[in-house]
């Protein structure tokens, strides 16, 4: 049976405004093994599919700093403190789209970014029936074109690897197994 490492102290946390990274001691209860390891302590994050009235996905595309390219994704970003999922994503969508909906958005499913370092999810949702309603009202550093394309496109996008945010595949993924046939 797998064991549950026990944290024994946290040894030091360095802040870099959007994460934490902590220098934790732990020891595994069964080899009585200590070792420290480094866990990136972020904020929980949420994406958004947001479909039309008229069947087109709303797609966003920014520049990345982390792989230095542009990329095609779907709204997202983090959760505030106290902020409730689904209005994370529904306002992340409102303010990188200008796209919204008089309906709840619907819950998808839960990711782990990364386990094996990060300690958050990402929380997927999709939103129907969206229609521009407002202006984008983007941060500072955020420059967005948004882009609307059909179910096939979509899938053309993923197949062509134009798609390749692991987040935003794996909302579409949560997507195409609840509401269409995967294969």
């Amino acid at each position: 049976m797998i064991s549950k490492w026990k944290i024994i102290e946290t040894l030091s946390k360095q802040n870099f405004k959007i994460f934490d990274v902590l220098w934790q001691k732990k020891i595994h209860p069964v080899w009585n093994k200590e070792s420290n390891f480094v866990v990136i302590d972020s904020p929980q994050w949420v994406n958004i599919i947001p479909i039309t009235k008229e069947g087109k996905f709303v797609l966003i595309e920014q520049y990345r700093h982390g792989n230095d390219e542009i990329t095609l994704e779907i709204p997202g970003g983090l959760v505030e403190i106290n902020e409730d999922q689904r209005m994370a994503g529904e306002r992340e969508c409102i303010e990188e789209t200008g796209f919204s909906a008089d309906n709840n958005a619907i819950f998808l499913g839960e990711t782990d970014p990364n386990p094996a370092f990060m300690n958050n999810k990402c929380y997927s949702y999709l939103w129907l029936d969206v229609e521009r309603k407002n202006d984008q009202n983007l941060d500072g550093n955020e420059e967005i074109r948004v882009l609307e394309v059909d179910k096939e496109q979509l899938k053309n996008l993923i197949r062509e690897n134009k798609i390749k945010h692991s987040l935003v595949l794996n909302a579409f993924l949560y997507y195409f197994i609840h509401f269409e046939k995967l294969i």
